[in-house]
């Protein structure tokens, strides 16, 4: 399975290199250290922004209880579907710009909200939506972890967050700056 996922994410890169952002899924390290300040127990709606081939995914649904809410976003049709074939009990979305849109009326807002999402090749105005419907769909207090492979984000992140701490896992390839957002 690991290879296949290898192959297809390299294959994605090499043809869409704006909206995958690395050569390679990310790996158990940086999986553990994103997913690693979740209270599993406490959680009652998620959301994972740019689910590529769902290596989070895979970890998120793992661990989280059955009552838990889970959204995965993924713009890619095909890497989309193979996510629906793989999570049938998870909610879908393509667009990650939308989200705050997605919990107005219909839902409460998320505790916790992952990205994979490669803002260092998203156009700054795309960034900002993307930081605006975050923001207006997590809950007071709820967090927003991201991973990049620069500290490009920290500026922007500050600018949105109440606190933003930046951790660092170099057993990653390439190692990668993990950031953990309150708000």
């Amino acid at each position: 399975m690991e290879k296949l996922e290898r192959i297809e994410f390299l294959k994605r890169f090499i043809t869409e290199p704006q909206k995958i952002g690395s050569l390679t899924p990310s790996s158990s390290y940086l999986t553990n250290k994103m997913l690693k300040r979740i209270d599993w127990e406490q959680l009652h709606n998620i959301a994972e922004l740019g689910a590529g081939t769902g290596v989070f995914t895979r970890a998120i649904v793992a661990k989280k209880q059955q009552n838990c809410h889970f959204l995965i976003v993924e713009q890619d049709t095909e890497m989309l579907q193979n996510l629906k074939d793989n999570f049938p009990d998870c909610e879908f979305a393509a667009e990650a710009e939308l989200l705050a849109e997605r919990v107005q009326g219909t839902q409460e807002k998320f505790d916790f909200i992952v990205s994979g999402l490669p803002f260092a090749v998203l156009p700054v105005r795309t960034r900002i939506r993307i930081m605006r419907a975050v923001l207006n769909s997590l809950q007071e207090g709820g967090t927003f972890v991201t991973f990049q492979y620069s500290l490009q984000m920290l500026h922007m992140l500050k600018k949105y967050f109440t606190s933003v701490d930046v951790a660092f896992e170099l057993r990653n390839l390439p190692p990668a700056f993990v950031y953990y957002c309150q708000k």
